[in-house]
C-alpha cells in the first residue's frame, strides 16, 4: 500500500515538473527584449549636446555637422539608425539620426545636436537624464 502511493505521488511530481518546465518555457518567450540596434531597444543615461563651435567638422560618418539638423552620437549604433530621446525631467522628445561617435563621458550615452537638444528642452541645463529608444535600424 505504501508503494503504490509512494508511485502517485511520483507520478504527481513529474506532471507539475513537466507543467512548470512548459510554463517558464512559454514565459521566456514572450518577454523577450529587442536585442541591440534593434526597433525597440532602449536605454537610460544621461544626454549632452554638441557645441556650437563643432559646427561645421566632419562627424564620424564623414559628414558636416550642422546644428540645425536632428542628428545624434551614440558609442555604437550603427550610423542611420533613427531614436527616439526623452528627456526623463520634462517628457520632452525628439527624433534624431546617429551621425556620429560619442560621447566619451561616463554616464553618458548620446550627444544631441543643438537643434536636438533645443527639442527637449536641454540647452539651459547642458547635459539632462533621457531614455533613448530605436525606432527605425539602420539599412542595412
Amino acid at each position: 500500500m505504501t508503494l503504490l502511493r509512494f508511485t502517485k505521488h511520483l507520478q504527481m511530481l513529474k506532471q507539475i515538473l513537466i507543467l512548470a518546465v512548459f510554463a517558464v518555457s512559454i514565459t521566456s518567450c514572450a518577454s523577450s527584449s529587442a536585442g541591440f540596434g534593434q526597433r525597440g531597444y532602449t536605454e537610460e543615461g544621461k544626454a549632452s549636446y554638441y557645441s556650437r563651435k563643432l559646427q561645421g567638422r566632419k562627424m564620424a560618418n564623414g559628414e558636416p555637422y550642422r546644428r540645425g539638423k536632428l542628428t545624434a552620437a551614440h558609442k555604437t549604433l550603427p550610423f542611420g539608425t533613427k531614436v527616439k530621446v526623452t528627456n526623463l525631467q520634462t517628457n520632452q522628445t525628439v527624433k534624431v539620426k546617429i551621425t556620429d561617435r560619442g560621447p566619451y563621458v561616463s554616464g553618458r550615452i548620446v550627444d544631441l545636436s543643438e537643434a536636438a537638444a533645443k527639442k527637449i528642452g536641454s540647452v539651459k541645463a547642458g547635459v539632462v537624464p533621457v531614455k533613448m529608444k530605436v525606432i527605425k535600424p539602420a539599412a542595412k
